[in-house]
C-alpha cells in the first residue's frame, strides 16, 4: 500500500512537472506572438500624409490585435523610397507606404500610369477605380516582386509650385527647372510643358528649392504643408495634373509568417485607415490654402483643360500595351 502511494506520488509530481513544461511553453509562445513587431517606414514627415495614415493604422491593428505591434519609421530614417522598397523585397523592413508613380514605378511599371496627366477626373473617380478591380489587379502585381500590395493610402491630386512666376497657363511653366519624382513618364510629362525636369529625391527636396538647385516642384496641398515647401515657394497653380495614391506594402515573406487572424487583422486595419485618411485630409484643404495664403503664397487657379490639352500626348509616348489598357478601362469608370 505504502509502495503504491510512493508511486501515485512520483507519478503526480512527473505529470505536474510535465504540465508545468507544457504550459511554460505555451505562454513561451503565446510571449512571442505579443511581442511580433512590424517596422513600418516610410519617408514623410511627422505631419505627412503618410505618417497620418501610419499613425491611424498601427492605433487600428494594436487594437485589433494582441500579438502584432507596429513600429514607425518616419523622414526616410530607413533611406529613401526606393531604399525601402528595395528593403521590403529583400526582408529586412517589414512595411512601407510610398507613392505610386515614384520609385516603385521602377519595380512595378504599371504604376506609372498615376504620372499620365488627367487621368482621372476628381476624387469620386479615383477612389471608384482604387477600391475596384483595378485596384485589386494593380496591387496583385507586385506580389511578383516578392511584395504584398494590402491598399492604397492618400498622397492627393499634385499642383506645380515655384518660386519665380505665377502660373495661369501651360506656358507659363516654361524654362522652370522643376523637381521630378524618379521615373521616365515624369520627365516626359514635365518636358512636355516645356519645364526642365530634374530628379530629386525627397528627403532632399526642401534644400534643392531652398538652394537654388530647382525652382519648382509638384506635391499636392497636404504634402506642400506638412514639408513646409511654402517657405520656399511663393507661387501655386492648382492644376490637379496628376492623383497620386501611397501603395501599403509588406515583405511578401513576411506576410506568409503571419496567421490567417493576423493577416486579417493587418488588411482591415489598411482598409479603415484609407477610409479615415481621406475624410481627414479633405477637411484640411481649405485650412491648408488659408495658411499658404497667409504665409504670402499667391494662389491660382489655371484652366486645367488647357493643361491637359498640352500633356495628351504624354500617355502615347510612355505608355506601354499594358498601361494603355489599364488607361482605358480607367475611362469606363468616369
Amino acid at each position: 500500500m505504502i509502495r503504491r502511494l510512493i508511486l501515485f506520488g512520483i507519478a503526480m509530481v512527473w505529470f505536474t512537472f510535465l504540465y508545468a513544461c507544457g504550459s511554460d511553453s505555451a505562454e513561451s509562445k503565446d510571449s512571442e506572438r505579443k511581442t511580433t513587431t512590424l517596422k513600418l517606414a516610410h519617408s514623410g514627415s511627422e505631419s505627412h500624409q503618410y505618417h497620418i495614415a501610419a499613425e491611424k493604422f498601427k492605433e487600428l491593428v494594436e487594437e485589433k490585435s494582441k500579438s502584432l505591434k507596429i513600429e514607425i519609421h518616419p523622414n526616410s530614417t530607413l533611406g529613401s523610397e526606393g531604399e525601402v522598397i528595395e528593403q521590403v523585397i529583400s526582408g529586412s523592413v517589414d512595411m512601407t507606404t510610398v507613392a505610386a508613380d515614384s520609385a516603385l514605378a521602377n519595380t512595378v511599371p504599371e504604376m506609372n500610369l498615376f504620372g499620365i496627366p488627367y487621368v482621372f477626373k476628381d476624387e469620386k473617380h479615383v477612389y471608384k477605380v482604387l477600391d475596384g478591380e483595378i485596384g485589386a489587379d494593380l496591387l496583385k502585381l507586385t506580389e511578383d516582386k516578392n511584395m504584398k500590395g494590402l491598399g492604397f493610402w492618400e498622397v492627393g491630386f499634385r499642383h506645380i509650385t515655384n518660386d519665380e512666376t505665377e502660373i495661369k497657363k501651360p506656358e507659363d511653366v516654361k524654362g522652370l527647372k522643376i523637381r521630378v519624382q524618379p521615373a521616365p513618364v515624369w520627365e516626359n510629362h514635365m518636358k512636355t510643358l516645356g519645364a526642365n525636369p530634374t530628379p530629386v529625391d525627397f528627403s532632399e527636396l526642401f534644400s534643392a528649392l531652398d538652394q537654388g538647385v530647382i525652382n519648382g516642384q509638384e506635391n499636392p496641398l497636404a504634402t506642400i504643408d506638412s514639408m513646409k515647401f511654402y517657405e520656399v515657394q511663393k507661387h501655386l497653380a492648382l492644376t490637379a495634373h496628376t492623383y497620386t495614391p501611397a501603395v501599403v506594402l509588406m515583405s511578401l515573406e513576411k506576410w506568409d509568417r503571419l496567421s490567417e487572424e493576423e493577416q486579417s487583422v493587418i488588411k482591415q486595419a489598411v482598409d479603415e485607415t484609407a477610409t479615415y485618411q481621406r475624410e481627414y485630409l479633405a477637411d484640411k484643404e481649405e485650412e491648408i490654402k488659408s495658411k499658404l495664403k497667409e504665409n504670402g503664397v499667391t494662389i491660382t487657379e489655371p484652366d486645367r483643360e488647357l493643361f491637359r490639352e498640352v500633356t495628351i500626348k504624354v500617355k502615347d509616348e510612355v505608355a506601354d500595351d499594358t498601361q494603355k489598357e489599364l488607361i482605358n478601362r480607367i475611362d469606363k469608370e468616369k
